[in-house]
């Protein structure tokens, strides 16, 4: 199997920087949901709080996410604002996140 240059790896998108239509900061890609070890069916995301105190995660779906590369920075662009993130139903892991 070959990788096309234009894949995005996980590894470059877990601690991402997550911006909002008004490129304002929303969040940070935490995670990854791939259902059936196949497909990437959501993004968990970090929000709000401060320094890792107060956070909550909520799930996006990676069809409304647009990731950019930039200069090699990588950047995640959602059509939402802090607001909607904050009162998204939680996503809770089901382990402590280490």
């Amino acid at each position: 199997m070959t990788v096309k240059p234009a894949d995005v790896m996980s590894s470059k998108l877990v601690g991402t920087t997550v911006y909002n239509n008004k490129n304002e900061t929303v969040g940070e890609v935490e995670d990854l949901v791939i259902e059936n070890g196949k497909t990437v069916t959501g993004v968990v995301v970090g929000v709000g709080g401060f320094l890792g105190l107060g956070e909550s995660y909520v799930v996006l779906d990676p069809s409304t996410l647009a990731i950019s590369n930039k200069d090699g920075k990588w950047a995640v662009h959602a059509d939402t604002d802090q607001d909607t993130l904050k009162n998204a139903p939680k996503f809770e892991y089901s382990k402590k996140k280490s």
